[in-house]
This record gives structure tokens, sequence and C-alpha cells, in this order.
């Protein structure tokens, strides 16, 4: 296989399909994105309140293709101009999975394009970088539909993970609480907006908030949410969704804030990532940014396009992978639904 080491002047075609979005990027030098195509199965996954896996992965064959013709086409660039392929290789669902897998290995193997096989959550700490610098040593705090973790970045690619949930990830935590809503899926944005306009007066748990170490539980919370809103149903009392959104919203980025804060303090980190889909949160933003003038500590929050899952995040990752010589076989590879991030070296 060709090698390509010239740092300068990489150009990596990027494929995300870990879940229910497929997109397709092309990406110069971590940095520069020159084109970043999604396509969103929202409305196809809306009437079922969640996402289908067959389905997702049915539609991902159907327009995979599509969306490669179409970011080649915005960036401008043709696929032997393309110096590496990356794809995600996991976490996410399986079968969405395997066809962006199977897609990155047919035109790295055909084209004799070096394979990158990129992990997910790598993808969504890089994403900050495309339009900053991560300096090390940094923490990122990782929220999403799958995820909530906070990540000790040593170096580059280099993931210590010192805290995660022991059992619902935030994301997971507000689609389910936006049922209680009657809210349609995706629920996160939807809680999000309504809790603008209401008043934390419920006053719901804050599960782990004074534990010693980083890790976060958002089950109980859920719960106290659903059996709040059953008992009041039973007793025949009001509930006025947008206090109910405020005070569940509250709660979690309350234990959010305060683990991250502990972390940056124990940790002398210089900055604080904030990564993935639950990064579009409004008030998680704002008080994310509140840490950068009571700690002062360097906040990187990835542009809103960036925070949901994309290719241009992968590409962003891919770049620090081609630098690092860390590579897949594209007869070998395979798709992992978990992957561990720590197992990634730089």
């Amino acid at each position: 296989m060709k090698e390509f080491k010239n740092l300068d002047n990489v150009t990596i075609l990027a494929i995300e399909t870990s879940c229910d979005e497929t997109s397709v990027a092309v990406v110069k030098n971590g940095k520069e994105v020159l084109s970043n195509i999604v396509s969103s199965q929202i409305e196809t996954h809306k009437q079922f309140g969640g996402v289908v896996p067959e389905i997702a992965s049915r539609q991902h064959i159907e327009v995979v293709m599509q969306i490669v013709e179409e970011a080649l086409e915005k960036a401008k660039t043709a696929l032997d101009e393309i110096d590496a392929i990356c794809v995600t290789q996991g976490p996410g669902l399986i079968g969405s999975l395997l066809v962006g897998v199977n897609v990155a290995k047919t035109l790295s193997y055909a084209l004799d394009k070096p394979l990158i096989a990129a992990h997910h959550i790598a993808g969504h700490i890089y994403a900050s970088n495309i339009d900053n610098d991560i300096v090390y040593p940094s923490l990122a705090l990782v929220v999403s539909g799958g995820h909530t973790e906070l990540v000790y970045l040593k170096d580059e690619l280099d993931f210590e993970i010192i805290g995660s949930t022991h059992d619902d990830a935030v994301g997971e935590a507000y689609d389910k609480v936006a049922r209680q809503l009657n809210l349609e899926y995706p629920g996160g944005p939807k809680v999000d907006k309504l809790a603008k306009l209401g008043e934390d007066k419920y006053k719901f748990p804050r599960a782990m908030i004074d534990s010693d170490d980083y890790n976060f539980s958002f089950s109980g919370m859920k719960s106290a949410v659903i059996n709040f809103v059953h008992n009041a149903k039973q007793r025949g009392e009001e509930i006025v969704p947008e206090d109910l959104a405020c005070s569940f919203q509250t709660a979690v980025v309350e234990v959010l804030i305060a683990k991250t804060k502990k972390a940056i303090i124990n940790l002398g980190v210089k900055q604080l990532i904030l990564a993935g889909g639950v990064a579009g949160n409004s008030e998680l933003r704002k008080q994310v940014l509140e840490l950068e003038q009571q700690l002062g500590v360097e906040v990187l929050i990835p542009k809103m396009s960036y925070c949901s899952d994309n290719a241009a995040m992968m590409g962003a990752a891919g770049y620090y992978y081609y630098k690092n010589n860390i590579f897949a076989n594209p007869l070998t590879l395979n798709a992992k639904s978990t992957l561990d991030l720590e197992e990634v070296k730089g």
C-alpha cells in the first residue's frame, strides 16, 4: 500500500454511519472542512419514538454512495486526490456501522489508499479542534445519547476515562423524560427549549453529586421524573410542562458541572472540551462557559453543526490517526458496537 506522509497537505474522506445519520466529509489537515454532508433519518424514526436499528442500517445502504458523491463534488475533490479514507469503526449500532465500514474498506482497497478506523468519541472530542487548538493535558466532558464520560487527554489520541455513567447516558435520560412530556423524538432539544420557559419548582434529586469520584447516574433522576408524573396523574394534579422540563434540566446540568469542576481543579488541566450531541444544550453550554471565568480554564465547544453525529469530526480525528501512523487493514477490519476509547494510542 502507498504511504502518504506529507502532513502539511493531508486530505481525508471521512464516513460516519454509527447511528441514524449518514454523513460523509472531506477534511484537509484535520481542520479545513471542504464538505460535510449529513443525511438525517429523524423524520423516519420519529414515528417510533426512537431509532429502529434495522431501519437505520437499510437507510444508510440506500443513500451512502450518493452522500459520498455529494461530499466529493462539494469539496471539488476527486477520489484519486484523497490521501486516506477514515471511517467510524465504533461504538454504535452494529448494522449501521457495518455500512460505513464496508464502503470505506472497498474504497481503500480499490484506490490503494490508507484506511483509518476511528473511534466515534474521539471524533466528538476532536470536533473542537476544527476551529480551535486542543492543548494538552485537557479534559473532555462527553455527553450524548449513548455516552456520559469525563475523559482526560494526556496527549494526542491518549485518552483516559476518569468518570462515566453507571446507567443511563444524559441524552438517553432526556429522551425518556421527553416522552413523559409527549414530546417527539429526538426529545433532548425539545426539553431544552421548554426548560427555558419554566422554573425549577419540582426539585428532583441530584444523584451522586457529592460522591468522591467522577462518575454519574441518571437512571434515578429519570425515574424520579416518571414517578412524579405518574403520581400527579393519579391524584389529578396538574403538571406544568415547562417547570418539569426546567427542574429536570437544572438537576442534570448541576451534576455535570459539579463533577466537571471537581475534575478540572484536581487535574489542573489547561482546557475543558464539551463534546457530543448534548453539547448543543443551551443551559449546559452556558454553565460550561461560566467555568472559564470561575476557574481560568479555556473552554472549547464545537459549533452546533459539529455537535451531533457528522463526518467532519471523524475527519478531524482521522488526521491524528494518520499523523501517528494508526492504520487499519482493509481486508480484515470489522465494525465494533462496543469499542474501548482508551485503546486508541497516538
